[in-house]
């Protein structure tokens, strides 16, 4: 089973890429995922255990890096489709 996880953390800053945003990015590189950046958010996908235990490491390293607060949601992909749910990841 495929799934997506999408994610924000906070507190935003608009002048700079804060710590806590850099760690949630190298915690779905790091896990092979394949991410995509948009302007709410970020949404990664790849294999079920792969998006789990991501999303585990991103919320240890998001809260250690100081994030007030992560949004995230997990969506499962439909089979045979590399694209996410209507709206997302989408044309």
């Amino acid at each position: 089973m495929r799934l997506m996880v999408e994610f924000t953390t906070e507190p935003f800053e608009l002048d700079t890429f804060p710590e806590h945003a850099a760690a949630a990015r190298r915690a779905v590189d790091e896990a092979g995922l394949a991410v995509s950046v948009g302007p709410f958010g970020t949404g990664a996908e790849g294999e079920a255990e792969q998006v789990l235990s991501a999303v585990s490491e991103l919320l240890r390293k998001t809260l250690d890096a100081g994030a007030t607060r992560i949004s995230l949601q997990v969506s499962v992909l439909d089979k045979g489709t590399e694209q996410g749910p209507e709206g997302v990841g989408t044309p």
